[in-house]
């Protein structure tokens, strides 16, 4: 079972990495996802590389009270869902995926939160067993080349309706809440124990899973709360369940609106 964070430390989160070249290869994390959780979150961060011979699952279970499974540009790799590979244009990063489900299990089953945004919830729901496939309509869904403007890019999106009873309802007391898309791929077969906290408004593509198999927190969503937390009640309140999940609880710091 997971510890008790002590209250008297910040709670140490794993930020996971992704492998990209940067004329060189790099392990490559944006900022944007360390700054909430560090302000709005109340965590410690630990970058953890996607290398497989480089992260001892093991260990990091023993020092980590949690991890986010970040949004990145690749893909999982489709064989590890049992679907073709991806369009040439696509690209994957296995060595991620590996360490990825490796120690986002290995956490679960130590009773210990796991988080995930974009590629992250996709990650989770391939951890569980279930698919992925091409967004419906994917011009709703990512706009641009990932070279393009990223302000463009992050700022284009769509109104996901929120679960009644959900726990991102229940944190941000509205039920339909605008967000961000920046993703080419979505939930197909929804992964064995997840529940549904919420759906695209136009065209029902899952936008958001929870659970809690061993004790802890599981909680993804496929938008990027990390981009707007100053004007998105969704964005706030998934950093505040993240600090809540940190600290063994489950009753997040209030982001509910106020008018």
């Amino acid at each position: 079972m997971g510890r008790r964070a002590d209250p008297e430390r910040r709670p140490i989160i794993g930020v996971l990495c992704c492998n990209e070249m940067a004329e060189r290869p790099v392990q490559a994390v944006a900022s944007r996802f360390v700054a909430p959780l560090t302000r709005l979150a109340g965590a410690t961060v630990l970058l953890v590389p996607a290398l497989p011979d480089a992260t001892d699952v093991a260990t990091l279970t023993a020092v980590l009270d949690g991890l986010l499974l970040t949004g990145s540009r690749s893909h999982v790799a489709p064989w590890r869902y049992g679907a073709r590979p991806l369009p040439d244009d696509q690209i994957v990063d296995e060595d991620r995926d590996e360490v990825a489900l490796a120690l986002a299990g290995g956490m679960i089953e130590a009773g210990k939160p796991v988080f995930g945004i974009c590629r992250g919830l996709q990650e989770i729901n391939v951890l569980f067993g279930g698919s992925l496939c091409a967004a419906a309509d994917a011009g709703r869904h990512h706009r641009g080349a990932w070279s393009g403007d990223y302000d463009s890019l992050f700022h284009h999106g769509h109104d996901v309706e929120l679960c009644a009873r959900g726990r991102l309802a229940d944190a941000t007391g509205v039920q339909r809440v605008r967000v961000n898309s920046v993703h080419q791929q979505g939930i197909d077969r929804l992964g064995s124990g997840l529940t549904v906290e919420a759906i695209a408004a136009d065209d029902g593509l899952i936008e958001a899973v929870s659970a809690r198999p061993c004790g802890a927190d599981v909680l993804g969503v496929q938008w990027h709360p990390e981009w707007d937390t100053a004007n998105s009640p969704a964005s706030r309140a998934f950093f505040s369940l993240i600090g809540a999940g940190l600290r063994g609880g489950t009753d997040p710091v209030s982001t509910r609106r106020t008018e």
